[in-house]
């Protein structure tokens, strides 16, 4: 049996295999919580979640930029005010040097507010010659080397949905009640990186955006209105979990359709996208804008086909193809991807993950990824698409707005021994606010390109 082959109701993909879910010892006190949540209130809704496609649909013709950065996997510790703040912060400064530098429209999608769960290569691993289960984020299980604490709790979905809704209040209260208006950019610029050669650069943007504001008003144009005043930003998070997913899952009262209220965007991951999987099952139903991520070793007939199944219509803005090839790969496995899927009409939005394929593990054992690389890979994305008459729609970052040592390089050239000086993941290694804003000039040039 494959997708499409029956009628889809949002427990359908039970019927499917399911790959990289969580081995309950509970199966009754699962459902407990499955219920639960199934009454508990949407974390978005339907009106959001199709203004976000309508916007995509945008970036599809090169009209606007996608810009989705956040968290490898969110840690419900750090759900706290100044953590959010920023995190916000770093996106917003990232998205007015997009917009102002690069001169095009952007669409804010936070890696924020749902993403506490990530796929492991392996169910277990060693620790100290004893071999315990994966770290599954924090909506399965905890993140310390212990056999107690790697046991799946369901009660974090739980949790998990009540630190989503915790953040979703204080983002749309920073993004709608003044924090993110454009006469405060000045403000987003975080202490340890104001005195760098790009805060410098930042500050020196923020002034002749304010002079600009000050210009309007003098003239008498109106800056009083949401554009100055408000942003929008939307949700994300890789759909993992179908159990929680299917119990976010509503009905829209006005059209009927269904929609996964977990968060406005969702992604499938290189480990979860089989063609013949729970997870294409269960996406190719609900009608939020979905994410496919593309490692260097894809099969071009099975891209193809999932696109046909998630996106039957071919509706733009429904599908963002996130390329995660590595430096290594991307200027050989890009080209034929992009001529296929040109060749068969297909509108999507193209994205660059340039973190993913560019990890690797230094002699005393932390996980890194080189700046450098990571420009390199988003250089040659961009090249691609040019040659091959192709729109770069996107980019996808792990960041945070701290002032962590987690990937080596930038303006500060950090290096492979300095990266224990403040190492905070828990899982994968991510820009800090710096090297966020460094890479963010980076791409704007090449957008006004």
């Amino acid at each position: 049996m494959t997708p499409t082959e029956k009628e889809w109701t949002k427990s359908s993909w039970k019927n499917f295999t399911a790959l990289q879910q969580p081995k309950w010892p509970d199966q009754k006190e699962v459902d407990r919580v499955l219920t639960n949540l199934s009454q508990l209130p949407p974390l978005v809704f339907a009106g959001e979640i199709r203004a976000l496609k309508s916007l995509l649909a945008k970036a599809v013709k090169g009209e606007a930029f996608l810009l989705q950065g956040g968290d490898c996997s969110e840690d419900f510790s750090k759900v706290t005010a100044p953590k959010i703040r920023e995190t916000l912060k770093v996106l917003l400064q990232m998205a007015v040097v997009l917009t102002y530098a690069g001169g095009k429209p952007v669409i804010k999608v936070g890696r924020i507010a749902g993403q506490f769960a990530k796929p492991r290569s392996s169910d277990t691993e060693i620790v100290d010659g004893v071999e315990i289960p994966s770290y599954r984020g924090d909506m399965v299980n905890r993140p310390e080397p212990s056999e107690e604490a790697r046991i799946p709790n369901p009660k974090y979905m739980l949790k998990g949905y009540n630190m989503a809704a915790s953040t979703l209040n204080l983002l749309r209260a920073f993004t709608r009640g003044g924090f993110a208006t454009l006469q405060r950019v000045h403000s987003w610029n975080q202490e340890f990186v104001v005195q760098s050669p790009m805060g410098r650069s930042y500050e020196r943007m923020a002034k002749q955006i304010e002079q600009a504001i000050k210009f309007m008003e003098t003239i008498g144009i109106s800056t009083d209105n949401p554009q100055i005043n408000q942003t929008e930003l939307y949700t994300s998070h890789e759909a993992l979990l179908l159990e929680y997913e299917e119990a976010m899952t509503r009905v829209d009262s006005t059209s009927n359709g269904w929609y996964d209220c977990s968060g406005h965007m969702l992604w499938i991951g290189e480990r979860t996208r089989q063609v013949d999987g729970a997870h294409v099952e269960f996406l190719r139903g609900v009608l939020n804008p979905l994410g496919i991520k593309i490692g260097p070793t894809y099969n071009l007939d099975d891209i193809k086909r999932l696109v046909e199944i998630l996106n039957p219509a071919n509706e733009p803005g429904r599908i963002t193809l996130i390329t995660r090839l590595g430096v290594k790969n991307v200027e050989k496995a890009l080209p034929p991807l992009l001529r296929g899927m040109k060749q068969e009409g297909f509108h999507i939005v193209w994205s660059c993950d340039p973190m993913h394929a560019n990890t690797y593990t230094t002699e005393d054992g932390h996980k890194t990824r080189n700046f450098n690389d990571i420009l390199s890979e988003i250089t040659c994305f961009f090249e691609t698409h040019w040659s091959e008459g192709t729109i770069p729609g996107g980019v996808h970052f792990e960041l945070t707005g701290d002032n962590v040592t987690e990937c080596t390089g930038g303006a500060r050239n950090i290096v492979d021994d300095q990266l224990f000086e403040n190492y905070q993941t828990t899982c994968d290694p991510r820009l800090n606010a710096e090297q966020s804003l460094e890479v963010a000039f980076q791409i704007a040039d090449m957008i006004r390109s």
